[in-house]
């Protein structure tokens, strides 16, 4: 067994050993398992996790405003995904948050695999106790977190997945919306998405 693989399971283990929300956080933000990563944060943003959330969504990981602020989604593409949450009817302030990632990598490049493995056990303990009705995935780390690697955004979106015990929807991170503008595929795909999101919780 590498000694990734020790590390990973170790936090696991220790994230599985939290009854509650707020046991957890408190773990979380005591991690040192990424040296670069513990080395350049200011924060470890844990989430957001209103009481009684039904939807979940899981991005990729904090940018430098979140890493700042200790929240996640509060910069540019918290703003746009604010906005067309709104759109489709979602109240933010009801929605739980998280990333894969709780710390911010060095210059907002994207996690690394390893790291991403180390992470993932605070990320699976926090569904669990979140217990939300559906999941929605921003992007292609959390898409990996969610199937594994191998699979293309673009061919698992657009449907309801049966995922450990309940619904997810795959879709765009809010930054490649950004980055490809309102015209777009990403921008109307996640537009698209959310408000199929909002159809499952809130059905007519």
């Amino acid at each position: 067994m590498t000694r990734v693989d020790t590390v990973a399971l170790d936090i696991k283990a220790r994230a599985a050993a939290n009854a509650d929300l707020a046991q957890l956080s408190t773990a979380n933000r005591g991690c040192v398992a990424c040296a670069d990563l513990v080395a350049t944060r200011q924060s470890v943003v844990v989430g957001d996790f209103p009481a009684l959330a039904r939807l979940m969504l899981v991005g990729e990981a904090p940018g430098a405003q979140e890493d700042e602020i200790g929240r996640p989604f509060v910069g540019k593409a918290g703003a746009l995904l604010d906005e067309l949450l709104s759109e489709a009817g979602l109240d933010r302030a009801g929605i739980a948050v998280a990333n894969v990632l709780k710390c911010r990598p060095p210059g907002n490049r994207a996690p690394t695999r390893l790291e991403a493995q180390r992470c993932t056990g605070w990320l699976d303990r926090q569904v669990e106790l979140v217990d939300p009705t559906l999941v929605v995935t921003l992007g292609g780390t959390a898409l990996a977190w969610a199937f594994g690697s191998g699979h293309r955004l673009r061919d698992m979106r657009e449907r309801l997945h049966d995922w450990r015990g309940r619904r997810l929807l795959v879709t765009y991170h809010p930054s490649a919306a950004i980055r490809f503008g309102p015209a777009g595929e990403p921008m109307a795909a996640l537009r698209s998405d959310l408000r199929l999101a909002a159809g499952v919780l809130c059905p007519h």
